[in-house]
């Protein structure tokens, strides 16, 4: 076992990453006066992860949603619900599966090691059975269908649809209620024993605890796993976009959009570097203080709930506009444009400045939260990068590495518009 210490001069903070003899790696962020401990251990098992390699060499294809399937059914065990024992001590506990990961966890003001205790104990205990299982098909059969009614769920998935021809990113992270179907024990035992090993795992903490706290805890309840290998399946992606428009009808009273811009797929995770400039140069182009902001603004095209996102995970890459918009053709328009201009006479040295500081005080202001904290340091992990380095990356970014890489994400010929519209439009 061993025992990192990582500083930054620059946030004026530290943490700890511990190689533990189980195969875990641990992070323990402590932040002293803080009242509030979060915890989240996970995987690097998420939707995406359908078709596999184990160590044999032996090529294996799960029912889709079966990620999301597994988190559901962990909470369940021989002895009792997690549920019901979190309450017992006060802890705020919770779950999630996404494209590329599927995580537990829980904040709590006091009993942390009895809620540590909880965590530690049932993701490591699968308890499968034809009975429960069969149960769950019920219950996560109707998540799928309220999901399917969702218009906000709907817009993105459809996008993605249309976006992807054949990254399983595009496929809806809880299944179908036909693929569900196909799920049996021995299938979540499969999945379970190739992912859920530790060695693919971290457990992160912030807050109120020591590295000693934590690791007196993980000394007790951590099983020992052999080092193994599950190969994720890569498929094949073209560059191009399927369709650059889609649009669906549902029951609203305002049009909603997404627009995303494909970027070249890469079978590797970006760079602290990479995601740093990225930060910056959609700062610059959509927060806000910008001038496209602003323009669909007066224009009446965008409301409060305009975001945008840099999408990015294992063999995928893309920006997303999106939000509600009575014209969200003229509003795509308007972005498309904004792009467009931007690529041919590239960032501002005073765009860049602004956006460089803004993005390094919420690169900063981020650390006063212990939650965000802890799922940072998870989300990190899993893409080979560190909160610290990313910090000086913004830090050290250059106008030229900004410029470089709108030429890299953002290309209007590579971008697809995706509309729920009014029942009656």
């Amino acid at each position: 076992m061993s025992i990192q210490e990582i500083t930054s001069q620059k946030a004026g903070d530290k943490y700890y990453k511990i190689n533990h003899k189980s195969g875990l790696t641990i992070y323990v962020y402590p932040k002293a006066g803080y009242s509030s401990t979060y915890a989240i251990f996970g995987t690097k098992y998420g939707s995406i992860n359908t078709t596999f390699k184990d160590e044999k060499g032996q090529l294996t294809t799960v029912p889709d949603g079966i990620a999301h399937y597994l988190e559901h059914k962990l909470f369940e065990s021989e002895d009792g619900d997690a549920f019901l024992k979190y309450a017992k001590t006060g802890a705020s506990a919770n779950a999630y599966t996404s494209f590329d990961k599927t995580c537990y966890l829980f904040s709590c003001t006091e009993r942390f090691k009895e809620s540590m205790d909880i965590l530690l104990d049932f993701v490591q205990s699968p308890y499968f059975t034809r009975e429960t299982v069969a149960k769950e098909q019920g219950i996560i059969g109707q998540e799928i269908r309220m999901y399917d009614d969702a218009p906000s769920w709907r817009v993105l998935f459809n996008l993605l649809d249309k976006m992807y021809h054949n990254h399983p990113v595009k496929i809806d992270i809880a299944g179908t209620v036909e693929s569900i179907a196909e799920i049996t024990p021995e299938k979540l035992y499969t999945c379970y024993n190739g992912f859920y090993n530790l060695h693919n795992m971290a457990l992160c903490v912030a807050g109120n605890t020591t590295v000693e706290e934590v690791l007196s805890i993980a000394d007790e309840k951590l099983k020992d796993s052999p080092q193994q290998s599950m190969e994720s399946f890569v498929v094949s992606e073209p560059d191009h976009v399927v369709s650059d428009y889609v649009e669906q009808k549902f029951a609203v009273a305002v049009p909603l959009f997404q627009l995303g811009f494909k970027e070249t797929p890469t079978s590797q995770r970006m760079s602290v570097e990479k995601i740093a400039q990225s930060d910056i140069l959609l700062f610059i182009l959509a927060s806000n203080s910008s001038p496209l902001y602003k323009e669909l603004m007066d224009n009446e095209l965008i409301n409060g709930t305009f975001e945008y996102e840099h999408f990015e995970g294992p063999g995928y890459s893309s920006v997303f506009f999106g939000g509600e918009s009575r014209n969200p053709k003229e509003t795509a328009q308007h972005i498309r444009k904004a792009v467009d201009s931007l690529r041919q006479g590239g960032v501002s040295q005073a765009d860049f400045e602004t956006a460089k500081r803004a993005m390094y005080g919420d690169a900063i202001s981020s650390l006063n939260r212990v939650d965000t904290i802890a799922n940072m340091l998870i989300d990190f992990d899993f893409a080979d990068r560190e909160i610290f380095a990313y910090i000086d990356a913004i830090a050290n970014t250059t106008i030229e590495q900004v410029n470089a890489r709108l030429l890299e994400q953002l290309d209007s010929t590579k971008s697809t518009l995706s509309v729920i519209l009014p029942l009656e439009d």
